[in-house]
């Protein structure tokens, strides 16, 4: 049986981007204020110094930025976030990355691998596919997005 690929979020990325650009977060933009939301806004503009009447349009989003800030995650976090107690923890490390062209910073996990001893602020780092969580049971894979770092420095 095939492992089906189901993002976490729909609508919040991509795994095929513009001209074969591969894994791309995807934005919405505002016509009237050229305003950037991620996550994506589809019902009005939440910019507060938007003169109105714009739309909203699907953007893709840089597929690079720089570190702005990192942590890491070495405790399960408590109710009400649902895990299985008798699974081991596995520490996970956040990153926050302020896009290269939008100037805004997006939350989201390393690569597995990657740990606070690996990160600097003003690393280069891409925005790559990765998996949250795979349900053996259904057979389903839920997809995420995820920062590795590209070898650049501030």
């Amino acid at each position: 049986m095939g492992r089906a690929r189901t993002p976490v979020v729909s609508g919040w990325f991509t795994e095929d981007g513009p001209d074969g650009g591969g894994f791309r977060l995807l934005g919405t933009r505002c016509s009237a204020c050229t305003a950037v939301f991620f996550p994506r806004e589809d019902a009005y503009c939440r910019n507060p110094h938007c003169p109105g009447g714009g739309e909203l349009a699907e953007v893709p989003l840089s597929p690079r930025g720089r570190v702005w800030s990192f942590t890491d995650g070495r405790y399960r976090p408590p109710a009400p976030y649902v895990s299985d107690p008798d699974a081991p923890w596995v520490p996970y490390t956040l990153v926050a990355v302020e896009l290269e062209a939008e100037g805004m910073v997006v939350l989201g996990q390393a690569v597995p691998g990657v740990t606070v001893a690996d990160l600097a602020v003003g690393m280069e780092v891409e925005v790559v596919g990765g998996v949250l969580n795979e349900d053996a049971d259904t057979g389903t894979v839920r997809t995420t997005w995820q920062f590795r770092p590209t070898g650049g420095t501030a």
